[in-house]
């Protein structure tokens, strides 16, 4: 069985297909992974022997669409990486596609005759009457009535989707030989989208209009040790703060700024992970320490709290940890985690990408009271680890029902 598994994003993007092509190493399958070149990602795929089938621009260098007419750009950028998906999944039997790659993998996989799934990470992305959708405008447009509810919420997201999107797309789909796409939305999660996030976390209640694979989330195991200097610095004191913002870039460093001094305003020592942000110390006391690539799982483990910008993998692995959460959102599903870390009293949510130092130490203060330590030690043991063994055993018994019904 070989397998392809294809995404265009972030680190959160990237590394749940890495738990998974390892699982399905593990069953058999021969796996190769498309991603963007990022050289965090290629170590990151090396470090399991997994061979990378570089796409697009590196992650690091995209910016965010500003107007209708530069994410219209986008989306034929996306689905002109077909060429690249296609031809690495000549010869699979399946592929697999998350984050931004949607575009370009269904194509291919369409055109190729294979088995397609397409999954995501955080539930308020997939339609249902339960949620309001994202919140997602176009230049010039008025925002909906007051009084939408939720079908007419996500009735426009449909409609704001083909008009982003729908005339690139269909373009690029002509040019390989494919017919048109009426609905880009339901094209790009499909009807039945797989959602790998963990159950408590991220709980999703059944719709008709979809019929959503919960497969829990797709961790990685991380046995690499902690390194020697920051072991020194986790053993000279009480467990610091941690603070990084992951892949969120074009940070300012008043964030660091803040921080820190939030931090210190608690009594507390502080790690601080750069990051694709770029976060680093303010002055040279040894109350702080820079921390580099390291293994969240051990890390998360020994410190007093995580501040963090609120990505599915990052707040996963707090939550598994026992770590009390600050989520300071920066974009996309953030400010979701950022709220069911609130809801489910084992963090709070900062309001806003930009904190100062009043509104970090009120957080930290509901992040540090031992009442919110102990909910997030009683939480940490719910969370499942076996997402991905799960979603790899789904994937090859799919693409065999498949077989059996072709050779009928």
């Amino acid at each position: 069985m070989r397998v392809l598994l294809s995404t265009y994003g972030s680190r959160g993007d990237v590394e749940p297909l890495v738990a998974l092509a390892v699982e399905l190493r593990a069953l058999g399958a021969q796996v190769r992974v498309c991603a963007p070149p990022d050289e965090d990602f290629v170590e990151l795929l090396d470090r399991f022997g997994l061979p990378l089938v570089p796409v697009g621009q590196p992650m690091r260098s995209m910016v965010r669409p500003s107007s209708a007419a530069e994410a219209s750009r986008r989306a034929a950028e996306l689905a002109a990486q077909f060429d690249a998906v296609a031809a690495a999944a000549e010869g699979c039997d399946a592929l697999l596609a998350s984050g931004l790659a949607h575009f370009s993998s269904r194509s291919a996989a369409e055109k190729l005759g294979i088995h397609y799934e397409y999954a995501t990470f955080a539930p308020y992305l997939l339609p249902s009457p339960h949620h309001a959708p994202p919140p997602m405008v176009l230049p010039g447009q008025p925002l909906p009535p007051e009084s939408a509810d939720n079908g007419m919420l996500w009735d426009l997201n449909a409609q704001i989707f083909n008009t982003l999107h729908g005339e690139a797309l269909n373009a690029h789909r002509a040019s390989v030989g494919l017919p048109p796409v009426d609905d880009v939305r339901t094209f790009v999660f499909t009807d039945h989208p797989w959602l790998a996030a963990d159950p408590t976390l991220a709980p999703w209640q059944e719709t008709p209009e979809l019929d959503v694979v919960h497969t829990g989330a797709w961790i990685l195991p991380d046995e690499r040790p902690l390194p020697d200097d920051l072991l020194a610095f986790l053993d000279a004191g009480e467990p610091p703060v941690y603070v990084g913002l992951g892949s969120s870039r074009r940070v300012s460093q008043d964030v660091a700024s803040a921080a820190i001094e939030a931090i210190r305003g608690q009594g507390r020592r502080a790690l601080v992970s750069g990051g694709w942000s770029g976060l680093g110390l303010i002055d040279d006391q040894d109350d702080c320490f820079a921390v580099g690539e390291a293994n969240h799982q051990d890390l998360f483990r020994r410190v007093a709290a995580v501040v963090h910008h609120g990505g599915a993998g990052t707040t996963a692995t707090a939550a598994r940890a026992g770590a009390p959460q600050v989520v300071v959102p920066q974009a996309a599903d953030q400010p979701y985690w950022a709220g069911r870390v609130a809801d489910l009293g084992i963090g709070t949510a900062h309001d806003g990408p930009l904190p100062t130092v009043e509104s970090l130490s009120a957080a930290l203060g509901t992040a540090l009271d031992p009442e919110t330590r102990a909910r997030a030690t009683a939480l940490a043991g719910t969370i499942r680890t076996d997402g991905a063994a799960v979603a790899a055993k789904l994937l090859l018994d799919a693409v065999g029902r498949g077989r059996a019904q072709v050779s009928a």
